[in-house]
């Protein structure tokens, strides 16, 4: 078991001159990368600045399956995961009413199948105003989607449907990775969730819900909690920080929210 940060908030060439560094300062031990990024620096790049930075490839994070062209770029994406070795490519679902349940499944059943030929699991990302965003979803496509795609677990994007600790003991034989987020809700956030869920392209409560994320315990979710609960159920995975609201000042908070992890839990 690891603790990560994503490459969110750097573009491709940050992560290069910046972003590794980064995180191996702050004494991360792996990385999660978006699929467009690790294409744009090239496999042979990104693979020596991960061991000259002795960082393990956690994750490799496809974009959102809008279209026929967005699946086949997370199809192609499975090869290029397995090649740098991480042990998961993850999948964001469409947004709500972008594609029907049928294509779904078989975006589902086409993305297990790469998977597999490429020796990585694929993980599904529930997501706020998404195909899969709430908990009778997760559970349903877990269910009726192919064997090998397993469940990432998202603090933050989990909070809205239901309580954080109970919802990894609901999904514990499932979650194969983390996402460690906190979330400081504004006010009217039940009608921005409201919105989102029914559908509506409702760009103020899209824009509310982004910016209600925040840095680990600046937000409602308590990290000692998360931990003492996963270690309960039995979750031995990676677990990885992913901040996406502080554009200035990346390093500072890498360095704070590992150190905000670090004080409230024995990692």
């Amino acid at each position: 078991m690891g603790i990560g940060y994503a490459t969110i908030m750097y573009d491709s060439e940050a992560v290069v001159s910046e972003g590794i560094g980064d995180f191996a300062a702050c004494r991360y031990d792996g990385v999660e990368i978006g699929l467009g990024k690790a294409e744009a620096i090239g496999e042979a790049k990104l693979r020596e600045l991960l061991d000259e930075y002795d960082l393990d490839l956690y994750c490799v994070m496809a974009g959102w399956l809008n279209t026929e062209e967005d699946l086949q770029a997370a199809v192609d994406g499975a090869e290029l995961a397995g090649s740098l070795g991480a042990n998961f490519l993850g999948i964001l679902p469409p947004p709500r009413g972008v594609v029907d349940d049928d294509t779904f499944a078989d975006w589902l059943d086409r993305i297990g199948t790469a998977g597999k030929e490429a020796g990585v699991t694929p993980i599904v990302h529930h997501h706020f105003g998404a195909h899969i965003e709430q908990p009778e979803e997760i559970r349903r496509w877990l269910d009726e989607g192919p064997d090998n795609v397993e469940l990432l677990f998202d603090t933050a994007h989990y909070y809205a449907y239901g309580d954080v600790t109970e919802g990894i003991e609901r999904f514990a034989d499932d979650i194969a990775y983390v996402h460690l987020k906190d979330i400081d809700p504004p006010a009217e956030f039940e009608t921005h969730v409201e919105n989102l869920t029914a559908g509506k392209k409702d760009y103020d409560s899209i824009v509310n819900y982004i910016w209600a994320f925040t840095d680990l315990g600046k937000g409602v979710i308590d990290f000692s909690e998360v931990f003492e609960t996963l270690d309960e159920v039995g979750y031995d995975g990676h677990r990885t920080i992913e901040i996406e609201n502080q554009k200035d000042h990346p390093l500072v908070h890498a360095k704070e929210n590992i150190d905000h992890l670090r004080s409230v839990t024995d990692r």
